[in-house]
């Protein structure tokens, strides 16, 4: 019998609000067994369960609100965590036509350098049923109030903020943890050049929580030096988020999803989500659909569980991305769940490392299936089985190129179920026992050789016990 991946996920317990409802309670337990039952060596990556937020009440928000204790903001420089070289969003357009025209400059109401101010506008803002707010340039709003578990009021209806140069919003590191901002159902949040930082909750998301009905949107920003008790240390996303030429950096979660938890919709283009922390899931965990172009997921690592990259429970496309260097005890860089769909294009894995198990670059749960297309897996590394690629599935290889992974048995490949190779390379990978190239444990493996599948020049040996696979 073939070793079977276990992604029993142990929520950890936080006291919550009776907002919490016995659903969302219900959901976990759901989660919970639906991970679990699993025979073998397990992969355990204890805290990956889903928390649904209350779509209106955050559940640790403050009954001891201070509205009035509000620091005047002052001013700072970028901490160089912007992506350089970041065009215009959409607030700043040029001539249509390229001649050089000054910038327009953006509609919507200026908002002053200073707290209260943005606090009262964005009050007014939902109760006038939305608005564009232009923050001030070099300015840094500095939250010292607790308003019901956030620096801002929640958002419930559609508001821009759009930030200009060295423009943050920081939660003062004296006061009581809280996040900076909290979407609510019928809530629409676009930040535009903006940077996060400072937030602190015992809750879901440092900086940002989006509850069910919410949405999000991050153009050109920065969420960064967050910190999560429970979930998602820069963004708990239980509604809709969609991150566009923006970083998720060096973010800390004591349970799950350093960079992103997300139980709703998630779409990343053109963006980082790199250095963040936690206990499992470092890089981004999502639990429902995720979509990730063009984007890279690196330098993550887990505290003591298990997925530094990213996590895929159902479905996912990932196209043109790279997810590098990160670090986990199992499943360096990528873990589908049971059952999932996941297809890889054009995605490079590389560099990612599972210092206590398996899967180094790429994990596979039973049930689920993978494709990759024309897209490189390499230098990973497992210390016991798949440097390159652990499969527990069914994996569809497309003129994919594995090379130089390592682990003990199965340096490119450890194969359990069904593999399919077309138009693929594995080439110099190695095994420390056995199986350099390919390693399949009571799976099938297919080679197909007239589409330019080769295995080579792999140490010790090519293969064990694949077909058609000389050494």
């Amino acid at each position: 019998m073939g070793k079977e991946i276990d992604t029993a996920m142990t929520y950890h317990h936080h006291t919550r609000s009776p907002g919490v409802s016995q659903a969302a309670a219900r959901r976990r337990r759901r989660w919970a067994v639906g991970l679990a039952g699993m025979t073998g060596l397990a992969l355990t990556t204890a805290g990956l369960t889903p928390a649904p937020a209350n779509a209106n009440v955050d559940a640790n928000a403050s009954s001891d609100t201070n509205a009035n204790a509000v620091e005047q903001p002052h001013t700072t420089t970028d901490d160089g965590l912007k992506k350089p070289d970041q065009p215009p969003t959409g607030n700043h357009r040029g001539d249509s036509k390229g001649k050089g025209k000054e910038a327009e400059k953006p509609k919507g109401t200026p908002v002053p350098c200073d707290t209260d101010a943005l606090i009262a506008a964005i009050t007014l803002a939902n109760a006038r049923g939305g608005a564009t707010l232009n923050l001030a340039k070099g300015c840094t709003y500095l939250l010292t109030a607790d308003i019901d578990g956030a620096g801002l009021p929640a958002i419930t209806t559609p508001i821009t903020l759009n930030g200009h140069t060295h423009t943050t919003i920081e939660r003062a590191a004296a006061t009581d943890q809280f996040r900076i901002l909290t979407v609510n159902t019928g809530g629409d949040l676009t930040l535009n050049k903006l940077r996060l930082t400072g937030g602190q909750t015992t809750g879901d998301g440092g900086a940002i929580l989006v509850n069910p009905g919410g949405a999000l949107t991050t153009n050109h920003s920065t969420i960064t030096r967050n910190i999560a008790d429970s979930t998602g240390g820069g963004i708990a996303n239980n509604g809709t988020t969609r991150i566009k030429d923006s970083t998720i950096s060096h973010n800390t979660s004591s349970n799950i999803g350093g960079g992103i938890n997300s139980t709703g919709l998630l779409d990343i283009k053109k963006s980082e989500v790199k250095a963040n922390t936690a206990f499992a899931g470092a890089g981004i965990v999502g639990f429902d659909t995720v979509r990730i172009e063009h984007s890279t997921i690196t330098a993550n690592h887990t505290q003591s569980g298990n997925v530094g990259g990213l996590f895929v429970a159902t479905t996912g496309i990932i196209t043109g991305s790279r997810i590098s260097h990160n670090t986990a005890m199992e499943a360096g860089g990528l873990l589908t769940g049971f059952g999932a769909q996941l297809t890889l294009r054009s995605v490079t894995l590389d560099g990612n490392t599972a210092s206590a198990g398996r899967g180094g670059g790429l994990a596979i749960n039973p049930s689920s299936s993978v494709v990759t297309e024309g897209g490189v897996i390499t230098n990973n590394t497992a210390t016991t089985e798949g440097g390159g690629i652990y499969s527990l599935g069914d994996l569809v290889s497309r003129n994919t190129a594995i090379t130089n992974n390592q682990a003990d048995q199965g340096g490119g490949v450890f194969n359990l179920d069904s593999a399919r190779l077309i138009g693929t390379k594995v080439v110099k990978n190695i095994a420390i026992t056995d199986g350099g190239g390919i390693f399949n444990n009571g799976g099938t493996v297919e080679l197909n050789t007239a589409t330019g599948t080769v295995v080579i020049k792999n140490r010790p040996n090519n293969c064990v016990d694949v077909p058609d696979c000389a050494d």
